[in-house]
C-alpha cells in the first residue's frame, strides 16, 4: 500500500469542503436507548461533552472498540501506552524510545477473549487498567479531569507521568456517523503538560518542563475494515503562547465530520474541510505534506515505529512516523479578523494505519 508521492499532486481533487459541522455546548448520550447512534450527538466540542457508557456489552458486540492511548515526548525520550478491548480481544502496549540513540524498549499483548482490562465508560469516569504478562498499565484521572497519572511497566522499562491539563484548554471531541449502527466518538487532547520519571534498565531519567502529552480516547462501533492517518504535535510558538495540531484523514471521508483543528494558547480553531495529506509510504522518512483548512504543514520523520500482526480475524499494519512539523496556520476569528501563525519544529507523529477488527 503506497501513498501519493509528497513530490506529485494527487491523481484525484481533495474532497470537496464540508459543511460547518455543528457544536455541541451540552451533555449528550453517544446512543439512544436501542443502541443506535444518537442524532444529537453528531458534532464536535471543545470539552467531552459526550456519555459513551452505551459502548459495551452484548449490544454490537464484536463490532465495539474502546481504548485510551497517551504519548508523551521530552527532549530524550518518547514514551507511549495503550489499553484497550475490541470485544473478543484486549490488546495493550508500552513503548519507550531513546531519542539520541534510537534504542527502543517496548511489550504489546493481546489477549483473547478480552480479560483483565478495565475501561471507564466515559473519559474521566475512573481508572483504566490492563494486566498482561509482563504488563502492567494505570491511568488515574483526578480533578474532573484536570490531572492524569500514567503508570506503566514492562520488562527493563517504566514510568510515572503526570498530565495536566492548563486553565481553559481546549481538546477536540468528534462524533464520526458512517450510519446509525457504525459511528466513533473522539477526543484528542493536544499541547498537555507532563512531568514525572521513567526508568530504562535501572537508570531514572526526569520528565522535565517541556515536555507535552497527547491524549487519543476512542469509543465506538467501527466497520471491519478501515484505513486512517493521525498527526500531532505540541509545542511553544515564538512568542511563547502554546500551539497544538491534531490532523487526521480517509476514516471521516464523506461522513460530514472531521478530526482537525489547531489549538492555539488554549482555543481551539475546528478545521471542517478534509485535510489533504501526501507522503510516500514507501519510503516514510521522506518529508510528509499535510494542507488544508488553512493549514500548510511539513512533517520531517526521524523516526519510523513499524508494527504489523495478522491473527486472521484480527489484522493491523502501522507506519507510526516521530518527527518535527513545520509551516503555518491562518484562520478568521470571531472578531472576522484574518490570524495567521507559523511554527517550527514542533516535535510529534504522523501514521498511517490499516485495520481489519
Amino acid at each position: 500500500m503506497t501513498a501519493p508521492d509528497p513530490s506529485v499532486a494527487p491523481a484525484e481533487p481533495p474532497p470537496a469542503p464540508a459543511a460547518r459541522e455543528r457544536e455541541l455546548t451540552a451533555p449528550v448520550s453517544l446512543t439512544l436507548p436501542n443502541g443506535r447512534l444518537n442524532p444529537a450527538a453528531v458534532g464536535f466540542a471543545r470539552s467531552p461533552l459526550v456519555d459513551t457508557s452505551g459502548i459495551a456489552g452484548r449490544r454490537g458486540w464484536g463490532r465495539n472498540k474502546r481504548w485510551e492511548y497517551w504519548n508523551v515526548i521530552t527532549p530524550t525520550h518518547i514514551m507511549a501506552l495503550t489499553i484497550s478491548s475490541l470485544d473478543y480481544a484486549a490488546v495493550h502496549e508500552v513503548w519507550v524510545f531513546e531519542r539520541a540513540t534510537e534504542r527502543t524498549w517496548g511489550h504489546g499483548a493481546t489477549v483473547v477473549p478480552a480479560r483483565d482490562v478495565v475501561l471507564p465508560g466515559s473519559l474521566g469516569g475512573g481508572i483504566a487498567i490492563a494486566h498482561a504478562k509482563d504488563l502492567a498499565i494505570t491511568v488515574t484521572p483526578a480533578g474532573d479531569g484536570e490531572v492524569w497519572r500514567l503508570h506503566a511497566a514492562i520488562p527493563g522499562a517504566s514510568f510515572d507521568i503526570t498530565v495536566t491539563r492548563p486553565p481553559q484548554h481546549d481538546c477536540l471531541a468528534v462524533v464520526v456517523p458512517w450510519s446509525t449502527r457504525r459511528f466513533q466518538y473522539t477526543v484528542k487532547d493536544v499541547a498537555l503538560p507532563a512531568t514525572g520519571t521513567l526508568t530504562t534498565d535501572g537508570v531514572r531519567h526526569d520528565v522535565p518542563s517541556g515536555s507535552w502529552a497527547v491524549l487519543d480516547h476512542g469509543r465506538g462501533r467501527w466497520p471491519y475494515d478501515v484505513a486512517w492517518n493521525w498527526g500531532a504535535a505540541s509545542g511553544t510558538l515564538a512568542d511563547g503562547r502554546g500551539i497544538g495540531l491534531q490532523v487526521g484523514g480517509r476514516w471521516t471521508d464523506g461522513t460530514g465530520s472531521t478530526e482537525n483543528g489547531v489549538v492555539v494558547a488554549g482555543v481551539l480553531h475546528k478545521i471542517s474541510t478534509p485535510v489533504v495529506w501526501r507522503y510516500d509510504l514507501a519510503a516514510p522518512l521522506r518529508p510528509w505534506r499535510v494542507t488544508g483548512g488553512g493549514l500548510d504543514a511539513t512533517f520531517t520523520p526521524f523516526y519510523d515505529k513499524r508494527s504489523k500482526t495478522d491473527l486472521g480475524v484480527f489484522a493491523s499494519r502501522t507506519d507510526q512516523c516521530f518527527g518535527e512539523w513545520s509551516g503555518t496556520f491562518a484562520w478568521t476569528g470571531a472578531d472576522q479578523v484574518r490570524h495567521e501563525v507559523g511554527f517550527a519544529e514542533l516535535v510529534g507523529f504522523a501514521e498511517d494505519v490499516h485495520n481489519r477488527w
